[in-house]
C-alpha cells in the first residue's frame, strides 16, 4: 500500500510541472502577438517556492520637454516580470530585461525597464494619469508592484499674484502676497530682496512658510526694499514683478518747553511753550505731528510798586545827651514785587535843648520818671470815662445785642430804629414803635427771640462767610407802611455762619444744641461717590445713578476672555482743581478705572456741565489730574486733535478717550455774556421750636450732582422739597445775587429780622468750585394752629434774569404732598453688561460699519454719517481709527443712553441713502426697556 502510494505520488507531480511548463509557453506565446491580444491572466498555477518580492518598484516620473523617461522593476525570485500601462500590458519587444542570482539566497533575481515616451503620455485619455505597474512571477504565483504616474512637466509663464507694493508704518507688519504660476510638479518658491536671496532662518523676524507668502512680523526701516517672487521646478523658473515696500516713521511730538516767562512786565500779557516733531521725526512720507506746535496762555504779572515813606513820628523825649528822635517807615505803601525801597533816612535826631543841654543825670532821670507817671494817670482817666459812656449807651437800647450766630449773614454799619427801653415786644404788630430814636450799630449783631431767652454761645460750630451783603425789612416795619429800607453791608466774622455756607441754621434751644452740633458735624464729612461693574469683550455701560455721569465701554474694547473690575468715582465737596485766572469749574470732578490698563478701541465717558453753550462766550478745556495730583490741559474744545474727542451737548460733555484717569471741564469766560446755568431749590423743615419753621434756599450748578448732593445733605436734616427746582442764567457780569422771601401771610406768620433778603456777591456765586450756595430764611407762626404757608421766593441777579418759586405747603409731614426729587433711575443696577446695554443691535451695527468705513466717490462713508449725527467738528481723530462709523455709533450711544432715539439714526441713514430697505430693520428690532429713566428738561 506505501509503495503504491508512493509510486502513484510521481505522476501527480509530473502533471503539475507540465501544467505550468504549457502555461508560460502560452504566455510568451501572447507576448510575442500583437498589441490586440488578449490580457494576460493575473496568476499562474501554483508550484513551490516563494512569492516574488520587489526589490525596486517603478516611481512616479515626469517628461520634460520631448525626452522618454525609463521606468524599472527589480524582483526575486522572478521567472518573469511583465508591465501593464493604464491596463494593457505591454508589448514584450518593449521590455529589456536582466537576469542575475543572488548570492546569499540562491534565488533568481530579474529587472526589467521599459522607455516611456511623451507621445504615449498625450494620447492617453482617461480619467487618471498615465500609469504603469509591473506583474513579476514566480513558482509560487504573481506580485504587483505599485502604480507609477506619469506626467508631462511644465511651469506656466504668469504669475497667479503677484506681490503688491506697500508703505507700512515703522514696527506694523508686512505681508507680502505670492501666488506661483500653474505647474507640474508644483512650483518651489523663492523670495529675493534687492536681488539678493531671503534666508528666513537666519531672521526670526521674517516668515516664508505660510502658503508662499512673506510676512514680516515687526517693520523696520532695514526693511524698506524691492521684493521679488522666484518660482522654479524641474521645467524653468519664473519670476513675478518687483513690489517695493517703504517702511515709514510718523512723527512724534517731543516734550514741551518749560512756559516762558510773561511777555510783559506787568499787567496781563500771554506765557507761551513749543514742542518739535523729532520725536521721532517723520521719515520716508510719514505723516507729521497733528496738532499744536505751540501753546499760548495767559498771565499775569503783578506791578511792581515802589516803597513811599509814611510821616515822620512825634520827637521822642529829650535823651541825657540831649537829643530826641523821631523815625518813620517804608510802609505808605511798602515796597511790593520787585519795587524799588524808600530813598533816605528811617531815622533822624536833633539837639533838644538848644544848646542848654543839662549834664546832670540824677536830675533827667526824674524828669523822665515824673513825665512817665503823668501819661499813666491821662491814660486810665480816659479809659474810666470810655467804659462809662459805653455802658450807658448799652443801657439805651430796646432790644438785647448778642453774637449773630442766629443770623444767616454777617453786617457791618447799619441803621436802624430802635423803641425805648423796656418795648420787649417789638416783633409785635400790634405795638406802635417809636421811630424817633436811631442809632448805629457796627459789627455783626443778632436780634433774640423774644420766645427764646436763651443764648446760644456755640461760636466754634461756625465759620465766617466773606464779603455776604444783606438787606432788611423787618416784618413790624412793613405793617406800619414803612416802605424805608435799612442796607446791610455785611463783612465776615468769625462764629456767625455755617462751614462753606451750604447748610441750614436757625436759632435753637439750649437743650436741643447737642442734638443740632451731631446733625451739623454729620453734614461736614462728605463721602466719595463710587460705583463700579465687572466687564468684559462684550462691553458694557457704567452708570452712577442720579448723576448725569457714565462710562460707555464699546464692544470689543476688552481682549478676549479677559474681564476687568472698573469703576467710576465722583469727588464731592470741592474739587481739588484750582481753576487759573478766570477759569471756573463746570462740572464735577470724575475719576475712571482702573488707571493701569489701556483699552484697544476708545471709551465714552459722559460727565454734565452747567454752561449755556456757546463758542464765542465760553472756551471750554478738558482737564486731566497726573500722577503727581498735578491738573494738565488735555484739549480746548475747539482744538484739532487725535489724542481724544469732546463733543458738548446742552447739559453734558460725552468723551471719547483711550487712558483712564481723573478728569474735570472747566471753562474761562470770553465775554460777559457767558452763562452758568444754576438749579434754585427750595427745602423746609420744621424747627426746635415747634412754632418756627426754616427756608432754605439752594443756587447750585445745574449738574445732577451737585443736587443729588444737596438732596443727601438736607434727608439728613430732615428737609423737605418744596417746589419743582427751576433753572436761573447767570451772567458772568459780575452782578450779584439777590434771594428774598416775599408775600407771608401778615396775621398768620412773620419772617424773624435781617432775614427778609440777603445779597451775595458775584464772585461766590461765579466760583462756587462745586460747592452750593446756600441761604437760610427763619419763620414764626403766631399760633400753632396755623399749618399751612404760602409764600414765594424770589431769586434774582442784578439787571439779569429772575426766577420766582411759589411755595404751598403744609408744615405737616402727614399731609404734606411729595415732590419727585428725581427722575426714576434703577440703582440696583448701576452696570449694564453685553448686548443688553446697547440702544443699537450688535448685528445693526455691524452692516452700518461695513456699509459706511468703505470709501465711496459720492462722499457716502462715514464723514456723511458724522454730519448727520451733528459730528462736524475735529473729524481727523475719527480718520485714524480701524473703524470710524464703529466709534460715532458709540459717540451715538453715549449721547441717546436715556432716550435710545434709533427713529433718528434711522432717519439719518435714510437721507445718506446707503440702508435702503435694510433702515426698517434698526426700527423693527425689539429693544429692551432701558433700565435707567432720566429728565434733562429740569437738568435732573
Amino acid at each position: 500500500m506505501g509503495t503504491r502510494a508512493a509510486g502513484g505520488g510521481c505522476p501527480a507531480r509530473l502533471r503539475r510541472r507540465l501544467l505550468l511548463l504549457l502555461g508560460l509557453c502560452s504566455w510568451a506565446a501572447a507576448l510575442r502577438g500583437n498589441d490586440n491580444s488578449e490580457a494576460l491572466p493575473e496568476s499562474i498555477p501554483s508550484a513551490p517556492g516563494t512569492l516574488p518580492h520587489f526589490m525596486q518598484e517603478p516611481d512616479d516620473a515626469y517628461i520634460i520637454k520631448s525626452n522618454p523617461i525609463a521606468l524599472r522593476c527589480k524582483a526575486m525570485p522572478a521567472m518573469q516580470i511583465f508591465f501593464k500601462c493604464n491596463g494593457e500590458w505591454v508589448h514584450q519587444n518593449e521590455h529589456v530585461s536582466e537576469e542575475s542570482m543572488d548570492e546569499s539566497t540562491g534565488l533568481k533575481v530579474r529587472e526589467v525597464f521599459i522607455n516611456v515616451t511623451r507621445q504615449q503620455v498625450e494620447d492617453f485619455h482617461g480619467p487618471e494619469d498615465y500609469w504603469c505597474q509591473c506583474v513579476a512571477w514566480s513558482h509560487l504565483g504573481t506580485s504587483k508592484s505599485r502604480k507609477a504616474s506619469v506626467r508631462i512637466a511644465y511651469l506656466r509663464k504668469n504669475f497667479e499674484q503677484d506681490p503688491q507694493g506697500k508703505e507700512v508704518p515703522i514696527e506694523g507688519m508686512i505681508v507680502l502676497h505670492c501666488r506661483p504660476p500653474e505647474g507640474v510638479p508644483a512650483a518651489e518658491v523663492e523670495w529675493l530682496k534687492n536681488e539678493e536671496p531671503i534666508d528666513s532662518n537666519q531672521d526670526e523676524n521674517i516668515d516664508t512658510r505660510a502658503d508662499h507668502n512673506l510676512i514680516i512680523r515687526q517693520a523696520r526701516l532695514s526693511d524698506s526694499g524691492n521684493y521679488t517672487c522666484m518660482a522654479a521646478n524641474i521645467v524653468a523658473k519664473r519670476r513675478s514683478m518687483s513690489a517695493t515696500v517703504v517702511v515709514y516713521v510718523n512723527g512724534g511730538w517731543s516734550s514741551w518747553t518749560e512756559w516762558s516767562n510773561c511777555n510783559v512786565r506787568c499787567g496781563r500779557g500771554w506765557q507761551k511753550r513749543s514742542r518739535t516733531c523729532t520725536n521721532p521725526a517723520p521719515l520716508n512720507g510719514g505723516a507729521f505731528c497733528e496738532g499744536m506746535s505751540v501753546q499760548k496762555i495767559t498771565c499775569t504779572s503783578l506791578c511792581p510798586v515802589d516803597g513811599s515813606w509814611e510821616v515822620w513820628s512825634e520827637w521822642s523825649v529829650c535823651s541825657p545827651e540831649c537829643e530826641h528822635l523821631r523815625i518813620r517807615e517804608c510802609t505808605a505803601p511798602p515796597p511790593r514785587n520787585g519795587g524799588k525801597f524808600c530813598e533816605g533816612f528811617s531815622q533822624e535826631s536833633e539837639n533838644c535843648t538848644e544848646g542848654l543841654c543839662i549834664q546832670d543825670i540824677e536830675n533827667a532821670s526824674d524828669i523822665a520818671l515824673y513825665s512817665g507817671l503823668g501819661a499813666a494817670v491821662i491814660a486810665v482817666a480816659v479809659l474810666v470815662v470810655g467804659i462809662t459812656l459805653y455802658r450807658r449807651s448799652q443801657s439805651e437800647y430796646g432790644v438785647d445785642v448778642i453774637d449773630s450766630s442766629a443770623l444767616t449773614g454777617g453786617f457791618q454799619t447799619f441803621n436802624f430804629k430802635t423803641v425805648r427801653q423796656g418795648n420787649s415786644l417789638l416783633l409785635n404788630s400790634s405795638m406802635q414803635p417809636d421811630l424817633t430814636v436811631s442809632r448805629t450799630y457796627s459789627g455783626p449783631i443778632c436780634l433774640q427771640d423774644p420766645m427764646d431767652k436763651e443764648l446760644m454761645t456755640e461760636s466754634s460750630l461756625f465759620n465766617p462767610l466773606s464779603d455776604i451783603k444783606v438787606k432788611v425789612q423787618s416784618s413790624f416795619m412793613v405793617s406800619l407802611g414803612v416802605t424805608e429800607r435799612a442796607e446791610y453791608h455785611g463783612k465776615a466774622h468769625s462764629g456767625t455762619f455755617p462751614h462753606g455756607n451750604n447748610r441750614g441754621f436757625t436759632t435753637i434751644h439750649a437743650r436741643n444744641k447737642t442734638t443740632y452740633i451731631q446733625n451739623l458735624s454729620s453734614l461736614s464729612t462728605r463721602s466719595e461717590l463710587r460705583t463700579t461693574g465687572i466687564f468684559g469683550h462684550l462691553g458694557g455701560r457704567l452708570v452712577m445713578p442720579n448723576t448725569g455721569v457714565s462710562l460707555l465701554i464699546p464692544h470689543g474694547a476688552i481682549p478676549e476672555e479677559s474681564s476687568w473690575e472698573m469703576f467710576l468715582t465722583i469727588c464731592q465737596g470741592e474739587s481739588s482743581l484750582q481753576p487759573e485766572g478766570t477759569e471756573v469749574l463746570l462740572g464735577p470732578e470724575v475719576t475712571c478705572g482702573p488707571l493701569d490698563v489701556t483699552v484697544t478701541t476708545p471709551f465714552a465717558l459722559t460727565i454734565p456741565h452747567c454752561a449755556e453753550v456757546n463758542s464765542e462766550h465760553w472756551n471750554i478745556h478738558l482737564k486731566k489730574r497726573t500722577q503727581q495730583g498735578k491738573w494738565e490741559e488735555v484739549m480746548s474744545m475747539e482744538e484739532e486733535t487725535t489724542s481724544c474727542y469732546c463733543l458738548l451737548d446742552p447739559y453734558a460733555c460725552h468723551i471719547l478717550l483711550d487712558r483712564f484717569g481723573t478728569y474735570a471741564l472747566a471753562g474761562e469766560p470770553i465775554s460777559d455774556c457767558a452763562v452758568k446755568q444754576l438749579k434754585v431749590a427750595v427745602f423746609g423743615c420744621m424747627s426746635c421750636n415747634s412754632l418756627d419753621y426754616s427756608l432754605r434756599v439752594y443756587c447750585m450748578d445745574n449738574t445732577p450732582c451737585a443736587f443729588q448732593e444737596v438732596v443727601s445733605g438736607e434727608r439728613q436734616q430732615g428737609g423737605q422739597l418744596l417746589e419743582e427746582p427751576k433753572l436761573l442764567h447767570f451772567k458772568g457780569n459780575t452782578f450779584s445775587l439777590q434771594i428774598s422771601v416775599l408775600d407771608i401771610p401778615p396775621f398768620l406768620w412773620r419772617i424773624k429780622p435781617f432775614t427778609a433778603c440777603q445779597e451775595v456777591p458775584f464772585s461766590r456765586v461765579w466760583c462756587s468750585n462745586q460747592q452750593p450756595l446756600h441761604c437760610a430764611f427763619s419763620l414764626e407762626r403766631y399760633t400753632p394752629a396755623t399749618t399751612h404757608l404760602s409764600c414765594k421766593i424770589c431769586v434774582r441777579q442784578v439787571k439779569g434774569h429772575e426766577q420766582i418759586l411759589q411755595i404751598q405747603t403744609s408744615i405737616l409731614e402727614n399731609e404734606r404732598e411729595t415732590i419727585t426729587l428725581f427722575a426714576r433711575e434703577d440703582t440696583n443696577f448701576p452696570a449694564q453688561t453685553g448686548p443688553k446695554a446697547f440702544k443699537i443691535p450688535y448685528s445693526i451695527r455691524q452692516r452700518i460699519c461695513a456699509t459706511f468705513d468703505t470709501p465711496n466717490a459720492k462722499g457716502k462713508d462715514w464723514q456723511m454719517l458724522a454730519q448727520k449725527n451733528s459730528i462736524n467738528r475735529n473729524l481727523s481723530y475719527f480718520a485714524t481709527q480701524s473703524s470710524p462709523s464703529a466709534v460715532i455709533l458709540d459717540l451715538w450711544e453715549a449721547r441717546h443712553q436715556h432716550d435710545g432715539d434709533l427713529d433718528s439714526l434711522a432717519c439719518a441713514l435714510e437721507e445718506i441713502g446707503r440702508t435702503h430697505s435694510k433702515v426698517s430693520n434698526i426700527t423693527e428690532t425689539p429693544i429692551e426697556e432701558t433700565d435707567f429713566s432720566y429728565s434733562r428738561q429740569n437738568g435732573l
